[in-house]
């Protein structure tokens, strides 16, 4: 603890964000620089709390005291270390996670909770600067191979922990680039892809080979896969996406969310001028109110929508953290991104009954009703108010209701591994399948969810790979499959 009265006189800051009118003019990214001094005032108000519980709320178990106290005493390059020793790619975390550590901060109790995100996110970006950041290569190799399938945060995680192992560690990615969603699924303006191919060169130099356009089960065979290699991890993710079958879903307008997304991102990576979905012009809808849909309409707004809503069939979460959510677990509160902030207007309880088309089939609006949520056996139900159905006439649609889980793709059908209840790869409690010397870590084993989780899962299942193959390990394992953040 650096300062004993730091939390007691510091108040909680964050950069500010670029203004909304010249931010939606780019894709970049939307916050201000944060300086040293400032975020090194921030790091003091970390407490002596006895038990951290940010430690628990994070499922990486980052040292969040720790490098803390190394920023409050400008030790940055030793604070990188600190932060390097849980996390792979601290880089995308800092940007993109929605910090249950915050949540679990003891100082958030009754006052705000620390800034640990903004803290993580100037540490990295700070060792970038500095040339902190080298490739980690390995000391020697083992002569054994192992494949990854997938190259998304899991995938990318396990690839490095193998690497530096010392196995031959082969990613294959049915895309044409490396990095799964958060390549094609996150809009630039919350992660610029250079953040991703920094760590593509570093992971490159220390040795980890990548394959792209390559859908394994279909260019090339389990079979073939197996053969070639000493095990394989499936993190393909969860990427079956939950359609909204109601009349009207075949109108010309109405697309899923993984159907738009990328096709801003590959503007910006120079793949063509414009994209074939736009909402220039148009009035939109989203359906589905998390982060996806928030990336759509921060997409939507910069691609210069006349009108934008977003329909939630929850109702509004509560400003403050209520008794059902106690401290240190997830609060369940109103949240507002920086898409929000940029325009929009977000409607909760209601649920979309049929989509309106016009006589040549193009969506022209929806009816949607009125809901009241109460729970049947734990499990939220809606009953439809009676006398709220309202049309909005809209021309574009996207479905952002989540996923499924993972894709019926001819790879898992090939190795045979067995589905737990909710589709998802059955794994066991070192991350294999039902198929001897094939393992799975991430949404395509635990369903969708954080970026935080995938990687904690991709160093875990790492570190059980690397034990099957050599007798030992010395590969931090920090989760176990199932585990809950707190």
């Amino acid at each position: 603890m650096g300062d004993p009265r730091g939390f007691l006189e510091v108040n909680r800051e964050l950069p500010p964000p670029r203004a909304v009118p010249v931010r939606l003019k780019d894709w970049r990214e939307v916050y201000e620089d944060f300086p040293a001094g400032s975020l090194e005032a921030q790091a003091s108000r970390c407490m002596d709390c006895g038990v951290p519980f940010c430690n628990q709320g994070c499922p990486l178990g980052n040292l969040i005291p720790d490098w803390n106290d190394l920023i409050y005493r400008s030790r940055w390059s030793e604070a990188i270390e600190a932060l390097h020793a849980t996390n792979n790619f601290p880089d995308f975390t800092g940007r993109l996670c929605p910090a249950p550590c915050e949540s679990a901060c003891v100082l958030g109790i009754n006052a705000d909770p620390v800034t640990i995100k903004q803290v993580e996110f100037e540490i990295i970006d700070r060792a970038w600067e500095e040339g902190w950041v080298r490739p980690v290569p390995p000391g020697h190799l083992t002569g054994k191979s192992v494949a990854v399938v997938g190259s998304g945060p899991a995938g990318l995680a396990a690839a490095q922990q193998l690497t530096r192992a010392g196995h031959l560690v082969t990613v294959y990615e049915r895309a044409d680039r490396v990095g799964g969603l958060l390549r094609y699924g996150i809009p630039e303006f919350k992660l610029e892809k250079r953040v991703i191919d920094r760590r593509l060169a570093q992971m490159r130099a220390e040795g980890t080979r990548f394959v792209t356009n390559t859908d394994v089960g279909v260019d090339v065979s389990a079979a073939e896969l197996r053969s070639g290699c000493d095990a394989v991890v499936l993190a393909g993710g969860a990427t079956n996406w939950r359609d909204l079958p109601i009349p009207g879903r075949e109108a010309t307008g109405v697309y899923q969310a993984m159907e738009y997304l990328p096709l801003s991102n590959r503007v910006q990576e120079g793949d063509f001028d414009e994209p074939s979905i736009s909402a220039r012009g148009k009035a939109v809808v989203i359906i589905g109110g998390g982060d996806t849909g928030a990336d759509c309409l921060g997409t939507a707004l910069r691609q210069g929508a006349t009108s934008v809503h977003q329909f939630e069939i929850m109702e509004r979460p509560p400003d403050l953290r209520s008794d059902a959510h106690p401290w240190p677990g997830w609060p369940f509160t109103y949240k507002v991104s920086s898409a929000h902030q940029e325009g929009g207007e977000r409607i909760y309880a209601v649920s979309t009954k049929a989509f309106l088309l016009d006589d040549a089939g193009r969506l022209r609006g929806l009816r949607y009703v009125e809901v009241e949520q109460h729970l049947v056996d734990g499990r939220p139900s809606f009953d439809e108010v009676p006398g709220t159905e309202t049309e909005l006439p809209v021309e574009l649609a996207f479905l952002a209701m989540g996923f499924t889980g993972p894709d019926e793709s001819p790879l898992l059908a090939q190795l045979g591994v067995e589905r737990d209840a909710r589709s998802n790869v059955a794994r066991d409690d070192t991350y294999s399948s039902s198929v001897d010397g094939v393992y799975v870590c991430g949404d395509m084993g635990r369903g969708q969810s954080l970026i935080v989780w995938a990687i904690a899962e991709g160093r875990a299942c790492a570190a059980s790979v690397d034990r099957a193959l050599m007798g030992h390990t010395d590969l931090p394992s920090p989760v176990l499959p199932g585990d809950r953040p707190l």
